[in-house]
């Protein structure tokens, strides 16, 4: 029995089971202690964790958890009731704890899977944003690869050259296999090949513009690939094993194609279109990109672009070199007609001494004639000599009165006169013609006009006279009315004259001069031809041979000197006509008028100047004789000499007047040296100069060297009386010119 025995185990089962959870529940105890502390450590170091409060409740229930198995260690052995209800409130304070947090993990989970959700949507965002930092990158690329395109095709304004640098520089840039560019022909119907990459001289053949690949590509203004087996796609054979690399085809806009050929270019596309083919490289797998394809678009736009501007260019090249040949054809004539006028103003300068000179002679000696005592014929013979001599004299002051208005010369001489009295000296000139003439001559003066006006005197006298003259010229009988009053505002606008633009002011009137004859009239469709220089009209050159057919003319270019108007009213031939015209006058100062400058001119008659001695400086021999022969018949006492030194010789105090031709070489500066000789105003004589130039130049230089007058040849007895009587009384007398 005893050999059956079995030897028993040092640690009893039960004992080992409970050594080995006595064991277990320590390590779990030191675990669940330990865990709590990694947690605070956690909590402590994070920042930015949003779920603290729940790191805390869960550390709790661990640290509870860890006590209630530590507490288990005293329950293997016999132990007192006071570890029992500790054991008890440990486990409820575990259980109490556990199902808050099972709770709120409940709760926490959603926010952590969408915490997970927001994390994962951040991250595709940040992806995305690469792929568009990328996309960016890419652009960025093709905008600078197209700045520096458009750099290289702008560089230069020729066409050709364009076209070539755009091949060659996209080449270059999308590293192309071929490049080419297809223009349209003459008759618009086909594509020639113009253009390559690699070929240097293209071989030039043609395809149709009808073919469905071109014509959807001319419909479309984006790159689109096109078969490598395409017509317009073949432009060089293809070689070796590899497939051919990828087409693209895009349209270039040809704009102003204007005289734009090579070979057979047309002078203007009927499509107004290009074709660019590009093809990529053959040996390799590559294929077209979207910025790339941006790109081609982009450079098909900037080279339309650039054409246009070539063609503008030259354009305008076309234009300066055809404005520079006008301007040259311009300076050319200009220069000829300085030329020209030179040439007539000296041919006129010379007329005129020359032709005034014998006309002094005639018209002097003519008057001595005339009040010599002579028989009815031989009066009526030397009458018809001065007044051939005055209409001849006339003629010469109206050609160069018109030569200086046209070439803008000819300038108002204003001043201060009486207008009543310049009328009754035109009634009184024109009285013994009209006499002659058995017409009556009524002057009409209106109450409001004014008496002392500012213009320019001479003028205005001379277009009254022509005006005058013309009625008493063509009119046979009846009567004549010279009507004279300031015109009204209402009436001062004429649809016949758009350029003539009053303007009233209290400074200023427009006086209105009406001449009106009962004499032949004019046919109202020649009244134009009447303002022009050297014309008549057919009736009154049938009539009247007379006249030159520069009166009217001359006087329509003093009247638009003096700001104003005229023009002719008829009905018809035989009831006469009416000629009008407004002058522009100023009104003096004041102060002007109340000096009451206008005396009536006294009447000379027949007086003399008994013992006036007379200095005469001529060089015209002529002239010289003439000169002396009015003043001898006037009673002077005359000394003649022919040069500058003579008469510095000859002159002295006794002398009162010299008479002097300044168109003698150094004409003036015997005036200057007469100054030079004759300190005291009161000693030296008068010195007046005899001219036939009537320019204001002379008139002037006069004045520069201190001259006391001028005065224009010819003269005859009656001028030369006149000219005595006020240079004796006013010491001063400068004719106008």
């Amino acid at each position: 029995m005893e050999s059956c025995n079995c030897i028993e185990p040092q640690w009893p089962a039960e004992e080992l089971l409970m050594k080995y959870q006595y064991i277990s529940d320590f390590f779990i105890a030191l675990a669940y202690f330990s865990i709590p502390l990694e947690l605070i450590y956690f909590v402590k170091k994070s920042a930015v964790f949003p779920y603290r409060w729940v790191l805390v409740q869960f550390g709790a229930f661990i640290v509870l958890c860890g006590a209630t198995h530590l507490i288990s260690l005293w329950t293997f052995s016999m132990h007192s009731r006071t570890v029992a209800v500790v054991m008890t409130i440990s486990k409820v304070l575990t259980a109490v704890v556990s199902c808050a947090t099972a709770l709120m993990l409940v709760h926490i989970i959603p926010d952590l899977l969408s915490v997970k959700t927001r994390e994962l949507f951040l991250k595709n965002k940040a992806a995305e944003l690469d792929r568009e930092m990328g996309l960016i990158r890419t652009q960025e690329e093709t905008g600078r690869h197209v700045r520096m395109l458009t750099h290289e095709i702008r560089s230069t304004l020729d066409r050709h050259t364009i076209l070539k640098t755009t091949l060659v520089e996209l080449g270059r840039t999308l590293v192309l296999e071929e490049c080419a560019l297809w223009m349209p022909t003459r008759t618009g119907l086909e594509l020639q090949l113009s253009y390559t990459l690699r070929q240097q001289n293209p071989v030039g053949y043609t395809v149709p513009i009808q073919l469905p690949v071109i014509n959807q590509v001319f419909s479309s203004n984006r790159a689109m690939k096109i078969s490598p087996n395409s017509p317009v796609a073949r432009i060089r054979p293809f070689a070796g094993k590899y497939m051919p690399g990828e087409v693209v085809a895009v349209r270039v806009p040809l704009l102003h194609l204007s005289n734009f050929q090579i070979n057979d270019w047309p002078e203007l596309s009927t499509r107004r279109y290009a074709l660019m083919v590009l093809m990529l490289p053959s040996d390799s797998a590559r294929q077209w990109h979207v910025h790339e394809l941006e790109l081609v678009e982009v450079v098909a736009d900037q080279v339309a672009v650039a054409l246009s501007h070539a063609a503008i260019l030259e354009e305008s090249m076309r234009a300066r070199d055809l404005l520079m040949d006008q301007n040259v054809a311009l300076d050319h004539a200009r220069r000829e007609a300085e030329t020209a006028i030179r040439a007539r103003n000296d041919f006129l300068a010379v007329m005129n001494h020359e032709m005034r000179t014998p006309m002094h002679a005639i018209i002097a000696l003519s008057s001595l004639l005339q009040e010599t005592e002579l028989t009815p014929e031989q009066r009526l013979m030397v009458e018809t000599i001065l007044k051939s001599s005055n209409l001849l004299a006339t003629l010469i002051n109206d050609v160069l009165d018109l030569s200086r208005l046209e070439d803008g010369s000819l300038q108002l001489d204003l001043g201060t006169f009486n207008l009543h009295a310049l009328f009754r000296e035109v009634l009184n000139l024109i009285k013994p013609i009209a006499s002659v003439k058995k017409l009556h001559v009524t002057l009409n003066l209106a109450p409001d006009l004014p008496e002392c006006v500012v213009g320019d005197e001479k003028r205005l006298m001379q277009t009254i006279l022509n005006v005058v003259g013309n009625a008493l010229k063509f009119s046979k009988e009846g009567s004549i009315s010279i009507t004279a009053f300031v015109a009204k505002s209402e009436s001062l606008r004429d649809s016949r004259a758009p350029d003539f633009f009053p303007v009233p002011s209290d400074d200023h009137f427009y006086l209105r001069v009406q001449v009106k004859d009962a004499g032949q009239g004019v046919n109202p469709q020649e009244i134009p031809k009447l303002f022009t220089k050297f014309a008549q009209t057919q009736t009154l050159a049938t009539r009247n041979s007379s006249g030159s057919g520069l009166g009217l003319a001359i006087c329509k270019r003093f009247v638009n000197l003096m700001e104003g108007h005229i023009w002719i009213e008829s009905e018809g031939l035989g009831k006469g006509c009416t000629v009008i015209f407004i002058v522009k006058l100023c009104i003096p100062e004041r102060s002007n008028e109340s000096k009451s400058p206008f005396l009536p001119k006294a009447n000379h008659g027949q007086a003399g100047f008994p013992g006036l001695k007379v200095l005469v400086l001529d060089y015209n021999g002529v002239s010289r004789m003439v000169t002396k022969g009015l003043l001898v018949h006037l009673g002077c006492d005359v000394t003649t000499v022919s040069s500058i030194d003579e008469c510095l010789h000859v002159v002295s105090q006794e002398h009162k007047v010299l008479f002097m031709d300044v168109c003698m070489p150094d004409g003036f500066e015997a005036a200057v040296r007469l100054h030079e000789k004759f300190t005291k105003h009161h000693e030296r004589p008068l010195i007046v100069a005899l001219t036939g130039n009537t320019d204001k130049v002379t008139k002037e230089n006069c004045m520069r060297v201190g001259m006391d007058g001028v005065i224009l040849k010819p003269v005859s007895v009656d001028k030369m009386r006149s000219v005595l009587s006020d240079l004796l009384e006013h010491r001063v007398l400068f004719e106008a010119m």
